[in-house]
Formats: C-alpha cells, structure tokens, sequence
C-alpha cells in the first residue's frame, strides 16, 4: 500500500508562481496510467501556457475562482467545478479571485516532464 500525505509531499515551485504537490505519480510510486497532484496558485497567476500531446488531464477546484482556457474557449471557474482537458489542447487557469486557489491535477497516463510542452 502506498500513502502520501499532502503535508509530507514535495512541494515543486513552478515559474508562474504556484506550488505542485505530486501525490502519487511517477516520481512518488510505480503509478503508470494515472497520477494526482495538487496545485496552489496564488491570486493574480496564471498557469503558464502549455499542452501535452500523451496526456488528458482534469482539473478538480477545491477552492478559489478563476478563468480556464483551453484552446479559443474561456470560461469562469470556481470551487466544485470538474474541467477536462483533452490531449493537444493548450490551456490555462487564471485565479481571479483574492486568495489562492487550491486544484487537484489528475492525468492519464502519468504526468511527465517531457510531455509537457510550454505555448507562450
């Protein structure tokens, strides 16, 4: 059985100002077809630009509010909304709101670096 416990995560701080927690990916277990992750993104930021060419991925907000574009479209996002991001798409999430945002990152298969491609 593998536990990770968000307080002992390793905390990655990403150019765009956020913290991401990998719970349980690659780099934490043997985890192949999936991993979770959880993001803080301060009020203000943006996530960078990018897209992945292997991996869909969901965003799941705990809490905050913002703006997510994937591809042309733009919508307003908040606490309770599930948002997926099909393979190819480049998207983005602005917190709009005054405190952080706090977003489970879910992909298929795995997270990886190099299949993360930047679009600024």
């Amino acid at each position: 059985m593998k536990v990770i416990n968000r307080q002992e995560a390793h905390v990655i701080k990403t150019p765009h100002g956020s913290e991401i927690r990998p719970l349980i990916d690659r780099t934490t277990s043997e985890i192949l077809l999936c991993s979770l992750a959880e993001e803080t993104l301060p009020a203000g930021h943006a996530v960078t630009p990018h897209h992945h060419f292997k991996t869909e991925e969901v965003y799941y907000i705990l809490r905050g509010q913002g703006r997510m574009t994937i591809g042309e479209e733009t919508r307003e996002v908040g606490a309770g909304d599930a948002i997926f991001i099909p393979r190819g798409n480049t998207h983005t999430l602005l917190n709009t709101g005054a405190e952080p945002m706090t977003i489970l990152l879910v992909c298929g298969p795995a997270y990886t670096l190099e299949d993360t491609y930047v679009d600024e």
